[in-house]
């Protein structure tokens, strides 16, 4: 009911159909940084306009290399602008950003820095890699999951994993990045509708999954670094809910 008009550009997708939505008028976008800059390239963006600048996982933006592309839209934007950046874990190199983006931040922390929400329960199993599969569809079946967030580390562990719940008659959807952009929209819909029992994902997609009601989450590959522990069991538990994550 605000009368707002909002609308999100990526990558994967014909960029056609957005030209023809952007000539409308926007108030809100949603955008990766790579598909933006299609856009400023073309001159079908004029950000000459904004007033609200938001970076959200600006952590995963250092990650994955993105960072001096967000900064390549930052310079488009103007000078006289709200900033925000957004990050469940806040890295040296985001605090660097914030203090060259940004007049006078302040940093707003909920919880403390590096620990995991207190409503997800954490529960740790030892075992020898080649009983990694058959412990996992046990737990799914003894436990009687319902909504399954499952990490493995690489694509081919991903594949090889729901490959084998689909097997055990387990409705299973991948989210990687060899799969196109509608295949992750399937996989994704699939899950946050209930088709599928489980999402197996690797951590470049993990920050764009956001279903309510997650009920475990359980790490098949442990992650190499703490922060990425503290963002994949944070997908359960979230908004005063209680969850379960698994390594």
């Amino acid at each position: 009911f605000t009368k707002l008009s909002s609308d999100a550009m990526y990558g994967g997708v014909s960029i056609e159909p957005q030209f023809k939505r952007l000539n409308r008028g926007l108030d809100i976008l949603a955008a990766t940084p790579g598909r933006l800059i299609d856009h400023l390239e073309r001159g079908s963006i004029d950000l000459s306009q904004c007033e609200v600048l938001i970076v959200d996982e600006a952590d995963r933006m250092f990650d994955m290399g993105f960072i001096n592309d967000v900064k390549r839209i930052i310079a488009r934007i103007p000078k006289n602008r709200q900033t925000l950046l957004f990050s469940a874990t806040m890295s040296a190199e985001v605090r660097r950003l914030s203090g060259e983006i940004m007049n006078n931040p302040v940093k707003v922390e909920v919880g403390v820095e590096g620990n995991p929400a207190e409503s997800v329960r954490q529960q740790f199993y030892s075992i020898e890699k080649h009983g990694k599969l058959n412990l996992l569809f046990h737990l799914i079946k003894e436990e009687n999951m319902q909504s399954v967030l499952v990490f493995s580390r690489t694509k081919h562990g991903a594949n090889k994993i729901a490959k084998r719940l689909e097997r055990s008659g387990i409705g299973t959807g991948v989210i990687h990045s060899n799969r196109s952009q509608s295949q992750r929209l399937s996989a994704l819909t699939g899950f946050r509708q209930g088709r599928y029992r489980v999402l197996v994902a690797t951590d470049i997609a993990a920050r764009g999954i956001d279903v309510v009601g997650i009920s475990h989450v359980i790490n098949y590959d442990t992650p190499t670094f703490a922060e990425d522990y503290v963002h994949r069991i944070g997908r359960t538990g979230r908004a005063d809910a209680t969850g379960d994550a698994i390594t």
